[in-house]
């Protein structure tokens, strides 16, 4: 048994490996037979040994604790000092890269065995979680939450509960006749139907929100919410161009899928990433069929569009898998990320060149 965190983690028994079958491994790398491998190649080969799927970050860590004269090449003497190191007085990416190895190696004479015991290992299980750090401040959300909170007691205590014809309303509205205003386009997110609407807005962003920033950064989270937010107005005006909008829900969907991006990106690093997953998907289903529901079967007009729900999701994913850090690189990861970028840009700009090249689509503007 293995305890870290206060978590007991089942490892497989093994054998312990002596001096020379550990330079026997080292050695099979080393196809120059001069005992030294550089570092980057020496990645590479275990890539190699495992078709790609090789938790980057980690193994170049440990390997370059083990670089002790930092000339980024791995010596023999080097790699039996990193392997052969007291279990007590080795780190995480240390303990990390000599399991690995011993799992890769059987895998060259025995595939499928090496990736059944590999899998058995979970000593990355719940590294997300020790990335939360509470510097810099995670202010983003609570900011865009007190603004949006600020603009909406505003219009109520000078204009009444349950209006959106407000001061502040007025001018930051989405509204489809008024799209030459384009700051419509995002200041939307400030203005809420109700009570129910900005509250529950606001604990999304808040419970969702803040953990994101502190592992993150709030400036990546400030992107992926603004890009929710933009996107959901954008496909709204596409899709339903004679509707009004309010409310932030772009950008909380953005949230949303954001953490759907950051599971994908980081499954083997989190702890309950497939509850974490159902959960998510289980919210932006039930909530999105509830607005569709409300909206044709109960022919409710409620000034919340569907539409800026999905459109925040799509764009939340997109701009998550991106902008969002990725605890350990894979190989596929990066085809990923560019797909990812490519859609996004795809998607805004065919929104913005409906608008310029349509206008006869969507209703007449009032100046």
């Amino acid at each position: 048994m293995m305890v870290r965190n206060n978590r007991r983690i089942n490892i497989p028994l093994q054998r312990i490996y002596s001096v020379e079958e550990w330079s026997n491994i080292f050695r099979s790398y080393d196809h120059d037979h001069d005992d030294k491998i550089a570092i980057r190649d020496f990645i590479r080969e275990l890539q190699d040994a495992n078709e790609g799927n090789v938790p980057i970050l980690a193994i170049e860590r440990a390997l370059r604790e083990a670089d002790t004269d930092g000339d980024s090449v791995i010596t023999l003497k080097e790699f039996l000092k990193l392997v052969k190191k007291p279990e007590q007085a080795r780190s995480r990416y240390n303990r990390f890269f000599v399991e690995y190895v011993r799992r890769t190696i059987p895998s060259r004479e025995a595939t499928l065995a090496s990736r059944r015991s590999y899998r058995d290992y979970t000593d990355y299980d719940g590294e997300y979680e020790d990335q939360y750090k509470c510097w810099p401040l995670p202010l983003a959300m609570i900011t865009m939450s007190l603004l949006e909170a600020a603009t909406f007691l505003y219009d109520v205590f000078t204009r009444g509960y349950g209006y959106l014809d407000g001061p502040a309303a007025t001018i930051l509205i989405y509204n489809p006749r008024k799209r030459i205003e384009a700051w419509r386009f995002i200041s939307y997110m400030f203005v809420h139907a109700g009570a129910a609407h900005i509250l529950m807005n606001i604990g999304v962003q808040i419970l969702l929100g803040l953990p994101l920033e502190m592992v993150h950064r709030w400036w990546r989270v400030l992107i992926i919410y603004i890009a929710g937010v933009i996107a959901g107005s954008l496909g709204t005006s596409v899709c339903d161009p004679q509707v009004f909008l309010a409310g932030a829900s772009g950008g909380v969907y953005s949230l949303i899928s954001a953490h759907l991006a950051t599971i994908i990106l980081n499954w083997s690093e989190m702890e309950f990433a497939f509850w974490q997953l159902v959960i998510l998907l289980a919210l932006c289903i039930a909530d999105t069929g509830t607005a569709i529901y409300n909206r044709y079967i109960l022919e409710v007009n409620n000034q919340i569009g569907y539409e800026a729900h999905l459109a925040g999701a799509i764009a939340g994913l997109l701009v998550g898998i991106y902008v969002l850090r990725n605890l350990e690189i894979r190989s596929w990861e990066i085809k990923l990320w560019w797909a990812a970028l490519i859609i996004y840009i795809i998607l805004m700009a065919t929104g913005i060149i409906i608008h310029i090249a349509f206008p006869s689509y969507f209703p007449s503007q009032i100046i």
